[in-house]
């Protein structure tokens, strides 16, 4: 694995670095910043990605081919942590990150040509149909039925925990075309208009008082099955396919080492002095730091297999549960260091990733210094980190089975 940079890329970070400094608008790099959730709010990221998608930009992993970036993997690093230390707002991943690999490895010349673009561009924005009531660690119990009608399915069920449903126009689902000895079996991978008839969303508000999730009801809604990606009954491995990325397709070191420096500089301009709990502090700091370096040693490995046309495979388990747990370790050091200023919801003060139904009305100026604002909520946020994508007990199973036999 050759990740050494080159003069062109050192100046491929020097062309990232300008293209910020005269895009990321003021507003952005607040968004970035101050976000309580994983994603910023649907707002924030369609006009990032509109930007991004001007300058070709917004799929880095993607072949050129379909719209995409076709960088190494050093490349696709200094682009993420570029825009980590500039604080870009990150965008909503079941398009681009997702969907648009899945539709590149599994789906047919015709569904390239007609969603990868509107991916891209952001007209299209999708959400993930996969968890139920009974199915949620255990998503082989889904039981989300389809039933076959001559060219396409009447589609039945209720998902649950759907990310950005209420302003998603696409979801892709697993859904049970077949009922056989092996649950795995008889699952079809399916794309579903937002807008057909029979579909209906109910909003889920979250313990920071955001609006992200939601439950979708399906009630007998017509899927022509053009919209079927990869095989009747074969959808497991689809999803199989689709949730290596969602787990290790992403780079999450450049992000939590911007979030740590952040801290840094908040522990140390502190007045109060090191003292015995400032010193704790400044330890778990540091041995946050060095936790997210082995981290960033993980992912430029798997980026590099990734470049040479490798699926993430079981890696991508061991970077979803590490950098998930880090992540939920640095929002208790937030906390620490935010003190009693972590206490006041003023939730106008910061970026949400959707709306706060019931939030009281501003009264005067945010609470606290600027870097305790949104500690609380992301303590809170971050809670979900260990159980989406897959809970990390399932994960280690997952390694387990690949890695350790």
């Amino acid at each position: 694995m050759d990740l050494s940079w080159t003069d062109e890329d050192r100046a491929f970070r020097d062309e990232v670095r300008r293209f910020l400094d005269d895009n990321l608008t003021p507003d952005l790099r607040r968004a970035g910043a101050l976000l309580t959730s994983v994603y910023a709010g649907r707002e924030v990221s369609a006009a990032w990605q509109a930007i991004l998608h001007a300058r070709g930009w917004a799929a880095p992993a993607w072949p050129i081919e379909y719209g995409g970036c076709g960088w190494s993997a050093v490349r696709r690093y200094i682009f993420a942590r570029e825009l980590a230390e500039a604080e870009a707002p990150p965008l909503s991943p079941m398009g681009v990150d997702m969907c648009g690999p899945v539709l590149i490895g599994h789906g047919t010349a015709e569904q390239k040509a007609r969603l990868l673009p509107r991916i891209l561009s952001g007209e299209d924005f999708w959400c993930q149909g996969y968890s139920e009531p009974q199915a949620g660690s255990d998503l082989a119990a889904l039981q989300m039925r389809a039933v076959d009608d001559g060219d396409a399915f009447i589609c039945s069920g209720h998902k649950l925990w759907i990310t950005y449903a209420h302003h998603a126009n696409w979801i892709f689902c697993l859904v049970r075309t077949g009922q056989t000895a092996i649950r795995q079996e008889g699952v079809t991978f399916l794309l579903i208009d937002m807008a057909a008839p029979g579909v209906e969303v109910q909003p889920i508000i979250m313990l920071t008082g955001e609006h992200i999730q939601n439950h979708v009801f399906f009630t007998d809604v017509r899927v022509p099955k053009a919209n079927i990606v990869g095989r009747v009954g074969e959808g497991w491995a689809v999803a199989k396919y689709l949730m290596e990325f969602e787990r290790g397709g992403a780079v999450r070191a450049p992000g939590l080492h911007a979030r740590l420096k952040r801290l840094k500089a908040a522990l140390l301009a502190q007045e109060s002095g090191p003292g015995e709990e400032g010193r704790g502090l400044r330890t778990r700091l540091a041995a946050a730091i060095a936790e997210t370096d082995a981290l960033e040693a993980l992912e430029l490995r798997l980026l590099a297999r990734r470049s040479a046309g490798d699926a993430p495979g079981p890696d991508a388990s061991l970077i979803k549960v590490i950098g998930s747990e880090l992540s939920q370790k640095i929002t208790e050091i937030g906390l620490d260091v935010a003190g009693r200023y972590s206490a006041p919801f003023q939730p106008h003060a910061v970026a949400p990733g959707g709306a706060v139904p019931g939030a009281p009305p501003p009264d005067g100026p945010p609470i606290g210094p600027e870097y305790a604002w949104n500690a609380s909520g992301k303590y809170l946020n971050d809670r979900a980190a260990s159980i989406y994508a897959g809970t990390n007990e399932i994960q280690r199973n997952i390694l387990a089975k690949g890695l350790l036999r």
